[in-house]
């Protein structure tokens, strides 16, 4: 639809960093981009995220820097990664039995590799002012998609005004909404070569594809709702534990954890079945305190006070947990979805940013790789049909791998409530590295490895674990079946030494 035969015409909805980095990537590549947003500009700072949070503190890793370093644009991750908080490992913190707190810290990598806590809104807004420096971009904020023929190759968008509007009951905070006014609301009508959906979970864009492709679609929650916390500095402006570990308090069921920010303060997160919530939130005040004291010991009151603690559990939302899997992630030549719009997860892996900004290099390796950026390409109709190629190409490799992830982000989170704790996991995980470091041409590496700081496909990762643990499993029954052997040995020497020295005595005995 584009009208210079030379570019592409291509539509990114949600401005968030997956959006944004796809925008970045298709307007390095010469393509007019535009960018529709459902919400104000979200560089400022009044614009609530969607689900009411205020401060939202992510994990960035190998995938996601990875990503964004491929995107042509100068400087960007030199001013992303100057922003972001090492952290090198788990810090598990409980009470002994006999009564004393402790922490221990898990590294990691035996490498020393680690990954980085960010700032979302920070994150975000360096991606958005980069795009603005382009000209061949342009931003509409305000916009809901409302409507899509993918066919024709056309989208609209109701343009709404600006209100100020108390958007969340349980969550007060005043924000830039739109008045539900239908007079005051217009509608307009877009025309596009490609549609980017990257508009989240719940996105229109799926919805809108969904009378198009053949789409098969899972959605669950897992019966785990999480509300957010704060630990606030010292009173000399210090963090109150160490900034670099991602610390974790595991309680079985559920557990607590706590990610350093730029200010030296921690955003937290409590995760707990429903039920928990609903019996805390019944219950008279102290019950939190007391739930606090057993499950998380060291929290409440040396991190935060009771009186925060209160305020922050019954103020804060508590929001649930969705995981979605979808295929394909495409149509024709027309549409695709990325990030959440096509595989929302648990955030038990710290994947889900670095999944959906790994979608955007995958995708445009493939782009690239039909050779829709060719300026070769004899007309309009040769690079649609390159570009079907390889938005078909990308679904059947992503699919699997957004699968797999999916599925090991939900494991995560048994190990890191409950496995953390037990000397299984630990031996495991040293024997691997163990191996990783004397033996390398071995290929081993520890699962959390391979996801957190390489570039390896997911699915491929859950096959290689997959297949380590066949193998620690055979060497350690064959270990088991060693010793046992030893040990019978030993002890059928033992045994007949035994009976020769009885032997002996006995013929002297005869002799005498």
């Amino acid at each position: 639809m584009a009208q210079d035969a030379d570019k592409q015409k291509i539509v990114v909805v949600g401005a968030g960093p997956v959006g944004a980095l796809a925008a970045l990537y298709s307007a390095h590549r010469g393509d007019n981009v535009q960018i529709y947003e459902l919400r104000d500009d979200l560089r400022d700072p009044s614009t609530t995220p969607l689900n009411f949070t205020k401060s939202i503190n992510l994990a960035l890793s190998e995938r996601g820097i990875n990503s964004m370093r491929l995107s042509q644009c100068e400087g960007l991750i030199d001013d992303v990664l100057k922003d972001t908080i090492p952290m090198h490992g788990r810090m598990i913190h409980g009470r002994r039995k006999a009564g004393e707190l402790y922490q221990e810290s898990q590294e990691y990598d035996v490498h020393g590799r680690f990954i980085r806590a960010v700032d979302r809104a920070g994150l975000n807004k360096g991606l958005l002012d980069s795009l603005e420096r382009m000209p061949n971009v342009t931003f509409h904020f305000n916009h809901k998609l409302t409507g899509a023929d993918f066919k024709k190759k056309i989208a609209w968008f109701e343009q709404r005004p600006n209100v100020s509007k108390t958007d969340n009951p349980h969550s007060p905070t005043h924000t830039s909404l739109w008045e539900k006014d239908p007079a005051r609301a217009s509608e307009i009508a877009v025309d596009f070569d490609l549609l980017i959906g990257a508009d989240g979970a719940h996105s229109a864009t799926r919805y809108h594809m969904m009378k198009y492709a053949q789409l098969s679609y899972q959605q669950s929650y897992i019966d785990t709702l999480w509300c957010e916390f704060r630990i606030a500095p010292t009173a000399d402006g210090t963090f109150a534990i160490s900034p670099n570990h991602l610390h974790i308090w595991p309680g079985g069921s559920f557990m607590f954890i706590a990610i350093p920010s730029a200010d030296k303060s921690f955003t937290c997160t409590l995760f707990a079945p429903s039920s928990h919530f609903s019996s805390l939130s019944k219950l008279p005040a102290p019950s939190l305190l007391t739930f606090f004291a057993q499950n998380f010991p060291g929290v409440c009151p040396d991190l935060i006070s009771p009186k925060d603690l209160q305020h922050q559990f019954h103020s804060n939302p508590h929001l649930p947990l969705i995981s979605i899997k979808c295929s394909p992630h495409h149509y024709a030549s027309s549409v695709v979805i990325l990030g959440d719009a096509a595989h929302a997860m648990v955030p038990f892996y710290g994947q889900g940013m670095n999944a959906g900004l790994e979608d955007v290099r995958v995708l445009f390796d493939f782009l690239d790789a039909h050779g829709v950026y060719d300026p070769t390409l004899p007309d309009p109709i040769a690079r649609e049909q390159a570009r079907a190629q390889a938005l078909a190409e990308y679904t059947m490799q992503r699919t699997p791998d957004a699968a797999a992830i999916n599925d090991l982000a939900l494991r995560n989170y048994e190990e890191m409530r409950s496995s953390v704790k037990s000397p299984l996991y630990r031996i495991r995980k040293w024997v691997e590295e163990r191996v990783d470091v004397y033996f390398p041409s071995l290929g081993f590496s520890t699962q959390y490895s391979r996801v957190s700081f390489g570039n390896e496909r997911y699915s491929e990762v859950e096959k290689a674990v997959e297949r380590q643990g066949k193998i620690l499993m055979r060497a350690l029954s064959m270990s088991f079946v060693g010793l046992g052997g030893l040990g019978c040995f030993l002890l059928w020497r033992g045994n007949r030494a035994g009976l020769s020295g009885r032997w002996l005595g006995g013929l002297t005995t005869h002799k005498r």
